[in-house]
């Protein structure tokens, strides 16, 4: 009993030191609600063979190659001998995020390869003991999100882990056709062994797995770096809630910390819902905060080969997209093994940032749209000294100069470019309002009109439905 006295003296005076006075969940959740977008990275050993094994171009995801191409614990530990990556510069990286518009990151601090970038008590499986790199990896993004004014959140796959024996994998489905050289010994064995493939991974118990490795890696990152934003769960594969339990307790390290909902389902809801790789339409929205995680290519961690790149376009209007339903944007990027972001990734994020440092006001601290779906754009609001500031992404620009505003009952006051000041015309036309407008956009990407809006805006359409959001778990 005194043992369990003191173990819970400790948690309570690092939770203390670490976060201060325990806030509200409106209060721990308001910068990230202002924040609208941020930065997802995934790194690691999956980035050195990079999408390639034997000479194999394997199936799918970069980050899964192990379990896609089912690589043999040893062969793939062999791969942390060439991650080396002397290139990196977390200050870079940050004034990248920066520079784009983005105000938190959130990396991998371990993957389902259980490879950890930072150093850990609880395995050798990680970049300090495994790798001719030698350094946490962690710690220098830590001073360097600090430093910027960057909000830092932490990856950690809890239930998924093929290296560290006894963490869950996942089972192939009979829909993916996954490459691998040696495909009829290994699928033998998974059939057996519930998505293992190697006998090396099944050695511990899956409850051994979460005292010995995955409870410490956890506590570990909760007290080592000071105080975290976000602590990203990922898939729940096998996880029961008496696993989920001694994971969340460790939240106690740092009470405003903020998580996601994918610890274990439904019962560790936890803060804000994770649609992966789709922007949910109204009608799955259920006032719940909520996250769209996407790629930029086709991939999570690097691949070399894959070339399947958004446009910047698409990226902003895509961030247009979920500001107006009330959602966060977390944009991945998946560095090389030598520490380097992809020359694509980099150009797309100097074009997304030109556009947010003209246009972030109609970004940053908004709510979502009280209008009713617009044909030619998306809208974003805030409320200000009793007007609602109506913030007008202009996708389609009208060939008749007006831009029609249907269905809004309040007084415009005021009308005008976000990017210029240029005042504009406003009339009422048959229930809702005219813009008028010149010939040409400012900016085709999506160029912003501003309005002050008298009063509050009632929504004009019916109220979202109460249909959940699908949190998917593939990366």
């Amino acid at each position: 009993m005194r043992k369990i006295f003191l173990a819970g003296m400790i948690v309570c005076c690092l939770a203390n030191n670490l976060c201060g006075q325990t806030l509200s969940n409106d209060e721990r959740m308001k910068w990230w609600r202002e924040a609208r977008f941020g930065m997802f990275i995934h790194w690691g050993v999956y980035a050195v063979p990079a999408g390639t094994y034997n000479g194999h171009r394997v199936n799918r995801i970069g980050e899964w190659i192990m379990n896609r191409g089912k690589i043999p614990v040893a062969d793939y530990k062999a791969f942390a001998r060439a991650f080396n990556p002397v290139k990196y510069d977390a200050d870079a990286w940050v004034r990248m995020a920066k520079d784009a518009g983005m105000k938190y990151i959130v990396i991998t601090a371990k993957h389902h390869d259980g490879f950890a970038l930072f150093g850990s008590n609880a395995s050798s499986w990680n970049v300090v003991d495994a790798t001719p790199y030698g350094k946490d990896l962690i710690k220098p993004l830590v001073e360097a999100c600090r430093k910027h004014g960057l909000k830092l959140g932490l990856y950690y796959s809890h239930a998924q882990d093929w290296v560290n024996p006894g963490g869950a994998a996942a089972r192939k489905r009979a829909s993916e056709g996954w490459a691998n050289p040696d495909s009829t010994r290994i699928d033998a064995y998974t059939e057996a062994n519930s998505g293992h493939w190697d006998p090396a991974q099944t050695t511990k118990t899956m409850a051994q797995y979460i005292d010995d490795v995955a409870v410490p890696q956890v506590r570990e990152i909760l007290t080592q770096y000071g105080e975290i934003a976000v602590l990203w769960w990922d898939t729940p594969t096998n996880m029961t809630d008496e696993f989920a339990g001694k994971l969340q307790a460790q939240l106690a390290l740092q009470p405003n910390i903020i998580t996601n909902d994918r610890l274990k389902r439904p019962n560790f809801p936890g803060d804000f819902k994770t649609p992966e790789q789709r922007i949910p339409n109204l009608a799955e929205l259920d006032g719940k905060d909520w996250e769209t995680c996407m790629t930029m290519n086709g991939t999570w961690g690097y691949k070399s080969y894959d070339d399947k790149w958004k446009s910047s376009v698409t990226m902003i209007r895509n961030l247009m997209d979920i500001a107006s339903k009330g959602g966060n944007y977390l944009l991945n990027v998946g560095p090389k093994a030598d520490g380097e972001f992809p020359m694509e990734s980099v150009a797309r994020l100097k074009e997304v940032g030109s556009w947010m440092k003209v246009n972030g006001e109609a970004v940053y601290a908004t709510k979502g749209s009280p209008l009713a779906p617009l044909s030619w754009g998306r809208c974003t609001s805030k409320l200000e000294n009793g007007h609602t500031i109506l913030y007008l992404s202009v996708f389609d620009w009208p060939k008749d100069r007006k831009l029609v505003v249907p269905d809004l009952k309040n007084q415009i006051d005021k009308a005008e470019f976000l990017a210029t000041g240029k005042k504009l015309e406003v009339k009422k036309e048959d229930g809702g309002w005219v813009i008028e407008v010149p010939e040409k956009e400012l900016d085709p990407v999506a160029t912003v009109v501003k309005l002050w809006v008298k009063g509050a805006v009632v929504s004009t359409y019916n109220t979202p439905g109460k249909k959940e959001m699908e949190a998917g778990e593939v990366h």
